[in-house]
């Protein structure tokens, strides 16, 4: 490789404060979806006299439409992005200023309005998590294309996502612990029976969510402080048409991104987590102990994910996992069936939960260097750097498979698995019968299963691998140094 290629660009404490941020975001959004959904479902309106099956009905379809809100703010995100002009560069002011508005956003998702009237309890459902939604897109997506920035060498930059993917993933992790150490300290203070009289309101949800929201807002703000962009943005306006354009025409970026639309129902697990923990485990505060070997299986994916992009191309890490996570889930499905939902079950079910994790290190990591690498390709083929667009095509295609998860996710639960809520206001959750339970189980394994293999299909036509990917890095790397001798010439005139 030339020497130039070989450089490095970042401080070494860059990459941890890059890592800090996307941590922090995760800190938020991680835990967001599914705790939102329980708060609607089981809390917001307790003891108001509302339908059950009315509003399970229209949690499956407020996620489908504040999915679909948040894929058109994507692109629209990303299209402001590519013409943000600023000292700061083009992604900082876009996290830094939105980290409060989204904060208090998220705040508000958990304060139901006082009311008997259903209709109107429906439509703030829909109205405040859109908004969280929208204003979400502004901050996570540029989070994230930050990595295209910080470094010019392919190298560096993939080094550097690894690692704050697996701060992230961590991250995402992190609203269990917090639920988890807030009720530990509310039972402390309030004593066991307040506490649980406090906890069939959601008060806890309440709160940990505020802790989660300043978390959020401390990890972001060092980020934003530290971290720097590094890849010089070129000085040609993108219009709409370059918008959909980038989104829809440059086939690698679209076949990366199609991953999100063909693996969509991989998530509907994490629509049951919080049930299966209640009803296998015991416990709401265990559901720590069923996703924290998830979780840590997810990190240290991150980190195999890494070593393995070292021997093999992003196109062939990318399948190895799909096939590996799809294995690992129908596994764990068969022995949690053949053992049954009693106290046996338990240990081997938190073994292979680590396993199953691992796949999730390759989601987290491999695409978002893809993009990276598609961001080149297209500023190779177009000579425009629109990172904020790629990023945004990807995230247009990440929300509309999240609406479709979000609302097959609570549609599986709660009416194909035969939930039932609890309509004691001192109770938070009612007894459910064994085909429910193990209807949660294939909730969580078999049907991911299959949308694991789906993910994996598109990749199959990626080729920005090999000797086209260097082939571009290199061009690229003597344009911009041509670019610069230009423009000191131009200033020594």
């Amino acid at each position: 490789m030339a020497e130039t290629e070989k450089k490095k660009y970042m401080k070494k404490s860059e990459i941890f404060t890059f890592g800090i941020g996307l941590f922090g975001v995760a800190l938020l959004t991680g835990w967001m979806p599914d705790y939102t959904q329980t708060y609607f479902a089981d809390f917001a309106f307790k003891g108001k006299g509302f339908d059950a099956s009315v509003i399970s009905i229209n949690i499956s379809t407020v996620f489908l439409v504040a999915g679909i809100i948040g894929a058109v703010i994507e692109l629209i995100t990303g299209f402001m992005i590519d013409n943000t002009r600023t000292k700061l560069g083009k992604v900082k002011p876009w996290i830094g200023f939105g980290a409060i508005p989204m904060a208090i956003v998220a705040m508000l998702v958990f304060v139901a309005p006082n009311t008997h009237n259903q209709t109107l309890g429906i439509v703030w459902m829909y109205f405040i998590y859109a908004l969280y939604t929208a204003i979400g897109c502004a901050v996570e997506r540029p989070s994230e294309c930050f990595g295209a920035l910080c470094s010019p060498e392919p190298s560096e930059r993939a080094s550097a996502i690894s690692i704050a993917s697996f701060m992230k993933s961590v991250g995402q992790s992190g609203g269990m612990v917090v639920v988890l150490v807030v009720g530990l300290v509310m039972k402390a203070i309030m004593g066991q029976q307040q506490f649980k009289n406090a906890e069939a309101q959601g008060l806890d949800l309440v709160i940990s969510t505020a802790v989660c929201a300043l978390g959020f807002i401390i990890f972001v703000m060092i980020f934003f402080i530290n971290n720097q962009e590094r890849v010089p943005f070129t000085r040609e306006k993108v219009s709409l048409k370059d918008a959909v354009k980038v989104v829809f025409t440059y086939k690698n970026l679209l076949m990366v991104s199609l991953t999100k639309l063909t693996g969509f129902g991989r998530g509907v697990y994490g629509t049951v987590s919080l049930y299966i923990a209640i009803y296998l485990l015991g416990s709401k505060d265990l559901k720590l102990a069923l996703l924290l070997p998830m979780g840590i299986g997810t990190a240290v994916g991150t980190l195999l994910v890494n070593f393995v992009l070292k021997k093999f191309s992003t196109k062939q890490t990318y399948i190895m996992f799909c096939v590996y996570g799809a294995s690992s889930l129908a596994i764990l499905y068969f022995v949690a069936t053949g053992i049954g939902f009693r106290s046996e079950l338990i240990v081997p079910f938190l073994i292979l939960n680590f396993f199953c994790g691992l796949q999730h290190g390759n989601t987290n990591v491999t695409p978002n260097i893809m993009i990276a690498d598609c961001v080149d390709e297209i500023e190779y083929k177009s000579g425009k750097r629109q990172e904020g667009l790629a990023y945004a095509g990807f995230g247009l295609f990440a929300k509309v498979a999240s609406a479709f998860t979000k609302a097959l996710g609570p549609w599986l639960l709660y009416t194909w698995s035969g939930y039932m809520a609890s309509t004691n206001a001192n109770v938070a959750y009612a007894a459910q019968s064994d085909a429910t339970l193990n209807k949660f189980l294939m909730i969580y394994t078999i049907i991911p299963a299959v949308f694991v293999i789906l993910q994996g299909v598109p990749i199959l036509f990626y080729d920005m691998v090999g000797e086209k990917k260097e082939m571009i890095t290199k061009a690229l790397m003597e344009r911009r140094a041509a670019a610069a001798a230009e423009e000191g010439a131009a200033d020594a005139e």
